[in-house]
Formats: C-alpha cells, sequence, structure tokens
C-alpha cells in the first residue's frame, strides 16, 4: 500500500503537534501548512523537523490561492484543517479576523478540496464552545449550538458548512466536536495552563500570586494526545460523520487550581486572587459532553484522567524551569 499524506493547517499548535507525531508513527508523509510570516513558532514540532516524512509548506486561510496550490502539489488523502484564531478571550477584541480565520477560512479551505482534490478525506476541528450557553446536560451531536463568543459562532459557521459541503458536493468531511484538551505545549495564555505555569513558578518563588476570572466555571479537559487520534479515527470509517469527543466529566476552574498546587505541596487559596478583568463578556458556565457515538463508532476511549493531565502540566513546567536555572 502506497505511503499516506496528510495535511496538516495549523500543525505549530498543541493539536498539530501531536497529530503530527501521530501521523508520523503510522508511516504518513505529512504535510504542515504555516503562514507566511517572519515569527512563525515552531517550537512545538522542533523535534520533528528532522523528519524526512514531514514537510513544512507556507499557505494562508486568508488566501484561497495559496490553499488550492499547496493541494495541487501535495495531492494529500487527508485534511486536517485545525488552524484558528483560537483563544476565546481575544475573539472579543478581535471578532472580525476571527471570522475570517476561523469561519470563512473553513469555506475556502473547503472550496480549495471540491475545485483541486474532491476525494480527500477533510477534518474539521469544531469546538464545545459552540454549545456556549448550553441548552442540554450532557452535549451530543444533536445539542443545540448557542455560542457565547465571536469565536463560538465562528466555530458554528465552520461546523455548518461543513456539514453544507459534505451534503452538496458529497465530500467525505467530518467535524471533530472537541471539548476542551489540554497539555504542557497548550498556550500560557490559557487558563490551565496559565494555572499550571503559575504553581510551578510560585513554588520556586517566582511569583507570588495567581489572578484569574470565573472560578466556577465548569469544562470537560482532556488531554490533547488523546484527542488527536480521535480526528485519525473519523476519516477512517467507510461513512463521514461528526462526533463529540470528551471524557464525560466536568471541573471547575477552583478544581484546577486545587489539583496544580497540591502537585508542589500548596494550599492554593494563598495564592489565587479573582479579578474581574478576567471575566468573560458573556461567561459559558458549563460544558461537558457525552462521547458515547465516539466510544461506539471509533471505539475511542480518553486513556488521561483530569488529576494526570494537571500533575503531567504542573511537572513539566517545573522542568521547563529548572532547565532555565530555576530551583
Amino acid at each position: 500500500m502506497s505511503q499516506k499524506t496528510a495535511l496538516i493547517t495549523g500543525i505549530t499548535g498543541q493539536d498539530g503537534s501531536y497529530l503530527a507525531e501521530f501521523l508520523l508513527e503510522k508511516d504518513y508523509r505529512v504535510v504542515g501548512m504555516v503562514r507566511r510570516s517572519s515569527t512563525v513558532n515552531f517550537d512545538r514540532i522542533a523535534h520533528l523537523q528532522e523528519t524526512e516524512a514531514l514537510e513544512i509548506a507556507q499557505g494562508d486561510l486568508l488566501d484561497q490561492m495559496s490553499l488550492i496550490d499547496i493541494l495541487r502539489e501535495y495531492r494529500p488523502d487527508e485534511v486536517y484543517n485545525l488552524a484558528a484564531q483560537s483563544f476565546v478571550p481575544t475573539s472579543w477584541r478581535q471578532p472580525v479576523l476571527t471570522g475570517e480565520f476561523t469561519a470563512l477560512g473553513v469555506t475556502r479551505m473547503l472550496d480549495a478540496v471540491r475545485i483541486v482534490n474532491p476525494e480527500a478525506r477533510f477534518y474539521q476541528a469544531s469546538s464545545s464552545e459552540m454549545f456556549g450557553k448550553v441548552v442540554e446536560v450532557p452535549q451530543r451531536e444533536t445539542t443545540p449550538f448557542y455560542p457565547r463568543s465571536p469565536y463560538g459562532v465562528a466555530k458554528v459557521y465552520g461546523h455548518w458548512i461543513t456539514v453544507n459541503y459534505r451534503e452538496s458536493y458529497n465530500l467525505y468531511a467530518c467535524s471533530g466536536i472537541l471539548f476542551n484538551h489540554e497539555s504542557p505545549r497548550r498556550g500560557l495564555e490559557f487558563v490551565t495552563h496559565k494555572v499550571t505555569y503559575a504553581a510551578a513558578r510560585i513554588k520556586l518563588g517566582l511569583q507570588d500570586e495567581l489572578r484569574l476570572g470565573n472560578l466556577d466555571a465548569r469544562r470537560d479537559w482532556g488531554y490533547a494526545g488523546d484527542y488527536v487520534q480521535a480526528m485519525w479515527m473519523m476519516l477512517q470509517q467507510p461513512e463521514p460523520d461528526d462526533y463529540v469527543v470528551a471524557t464525560g466529566e466536568t471541573h471547575s476552574v477552583r478544581e484546577l487550581c486545587q489539583v496544580a498546587f497540591d502537585c508542589v505541596g500548596l494550599n492554593w487559596e494563598d495564592y489565587v486572587i479573582v479579578d474581574e478583568k478576567f471575566y468573560r463578556p458573556a461567561e459559558v458556565d458549563l460544558l461537558i459532553g457525552d462521547p458515547s457515538k465516539a466510544h461506539a463508532k471509533l471505539g475511542w476511549e480518553p486513556s488521561v484522567t483530569f488529576k494526570e493531565l494537571v500533575e503531567l502540566m504542573v511537572e513539566a513546567d517545573l522542568a521547563a524551569l529548572y532547565e532555565e536555572g530555576y530551583s
């Protein structure tokens, strides 16, 4: 059987790096799309860049011709669209740009696939933020969307345009409705890594407080390394479909703080300060996914618990700080 080629947009992000690792282990040729920029950060895939089966191509979700050119050159069997403006607070400050990347960018990529390579299998990174002000608990594939941020709204568009292209043009196009998934590679602006990094720094005497917003917000947090496997599993099915990927458990930001600070032998309440500037204009209070369909049809199960995930992140942050010379 000939080697498969996968195109990953957003390869330099958390999910892109884990997916690239996973596909390379399965003997894929991996093409990672990055924007033409003087500040592209390759840190998350630096350990993969000597791999002959990994190639980097320049393209931009704002420029459809660049997408068409990449598809013509590499003829991927699978396309994983992970690129987006994905930090929810930024979506209020840059709502139009968020829409361009996170909504219309999906359309540009789908249309490029339709024009150049309609037999390719397409994965769209949908998000639990689409559920927003939830209308049922837990949230499943049939739960109506009620997004509460420009990011969530853009993701709803990206999700439905994927369904539309599947039904209109008979493309093999899937959406993975992924609930929050974290790892040591998560950006420091995200609350999980903000908390674990602060716990490590406070333990080493490098800072003395952590300011957060709504401690009662609850999320379904899993491990990113598990979730990229579900992406691949979706594209191996006989027919395209959409799936919720989640742990089925929910935890509060308060619990996150407790576990993270417990890891370093500290009482989180001595260091965490609630700061209203970190509250969202419209809050999403409770997200918890029902992954029954992914379990039944894909055979997917999460392997890392919430506590194990937080401990993994704290230990990685401590190790990184030690490597920088702090102790």
